[in-house]
């Protein structure tokens, strides 16, 4: 029996095991999933469980209850590419062999080496972190301060969706260049900013974070610091692989992610892949790139299973969603941004997709 075993039940895991059972598993092959949760945590609305605007079981995704699926649960410790362990934290399985791997752990935060930013910047990189940071941001009284260190996507809308769920906060969005969303066209960026001022959302461009405190950001400019009141900091501005895989002994890019081959394996160990925020991919990291990639990693393993060749394409995604509240939202399709409430309207109907598995 090979055993093939997947690290990690997010976008890119989900993906590839939901395409293996789809598309003829060998009887001689047998998955195994491991995962610290019994179910996937649709990790592109954690800004909406940070504001509390959706319940936690709204963005639960089942994992596939099939009998050629073996599920266990617990924290990864490490992996042993050469011995081919996976070792856990858990005292009845504490070591699963694998014949093929894959590595789909996800990221943390990058600090940038930034005092007390680890301790006083509230993570929503996983489930149970945003929990807490949920706690913390929505026990502070009314009128009172919450920051957002990070003008990208989750940024943004972490504050939107805090500007409807407390409209009494005062909610300050801070980043490091000169305009928030940088990546995108600047009319995407000057509409999301216009949604900002008109919510009485604080922009803050040109911050640079030197140190964090309880209850103080010290911002360094031309001569001297500023000192920023902020009762709880959330801190979204750069992630990492996380942990395990930064313990890895293999290449990697400037980012920490593991260099793949065409066929998204370790090069000095094929029999593993890797997928999503931990692959070197020419692509910034998401949920869309991560369920493609989960996708032509199982058309991968089903070609080495029949002793065939695999054929890849160029991984293509359809776009960039972004949520502003509710009712409006901004997009980029293509090359084409689009603002409003037609961007919104698709979002949510990504999500329905996500959360049945279709698409």
């Amino acid at each position: 029996m090979k055993r093939f075993v997947v690290c990690g039940g997010g976008y890119g895991g989900l993906a590839i095991i939901n395409r293996l059972l789809e598309g003829g598993l060998p009887s001689d092959v047998e998955i195994t999933l491991i995962d610290r949760m019994p179910y996937q945590g649709l990790k592109t609305e954690y800004y909406a469980l940070l504001a509390g605007t959706v319940a936690e079981t709204e963005i639960r995704v089942a994992f596939p209850n099939d009998p050629r699926v073996i599920i266990r649960y617990g924290d990864i410790t490490s992996i042993d590419l050469e011995q081919q362990l996976v070792h856990l934290d858990h005292e009845e399985y504490p070591v699963i062999p694998y014949d093929q791997l894959v590595i789909g752990l996800g990221c943390t935060d990058r600090y940038h080496g930034i005092p007390g930013a680890e301790t006083f910047g509230n993570s929503i990189q996983s489930l149970a972190e945003t929990r807490r940071t949920y706690q913390l941001v929505n026990d502070i009284k009314p009128y009172g301060q919450v920051s957002i260190i990070g003008g990208g996507l989750s940024g943004v809308e972490a504050a939107a969706e805090l500007r409807e769920s407390r409209p009494d906060l005062n909610i300050r969005l801070c980043d490091r260049g000169p305009r928030i969303l940088s990546p995108f066209p600047e009319k995407l960026s000057t509409f999301v900013s216009s949604w900002f001022h008109e919510h009485d959302v604080e922009l803050r461009s040109h911050i640079n974070v030197v140190k964090l405190e309880q209850g103080v950001i010290y911002n360094k400019r031309e001569d001297d610091y500023e000192e920023m009141d902020s009762e709880v900091t959330v801190w979204t501005a750069g992630i990492q692989p996380v942990e395990v895989v930064q313990n890895l002994q293999v290449e990697k890019d400037p980012q920490g992610r593991v260099k793949i081959n065409v066929y998204h394996q370790i090069p000095a160990h094929p029999n593993v892949f890797m997928v999503g925020d931990c692959a070197s991919l020419p692509l910034s990291p998401s949920a869309q790139a991560a369920g493609v990639q989960g996708e032509q990693i199982a058309d991968v393993a089903l070609a080495l299973w029949k002793g065939e060749t695999p054929t890849l394409g160029r991984i293509k995604l359809k776009g960039t969603l972004g949520s502003l509240g509710k009712k409006s939202g901004f997009a980029m399709l293509g090359k084409h941004p689009l603002v409003g409430y037609v961007p919104r309207v698709i979002k949510s109907g990504v999500l329905w997709m996500s959360k049945h598995h279709f698409g």
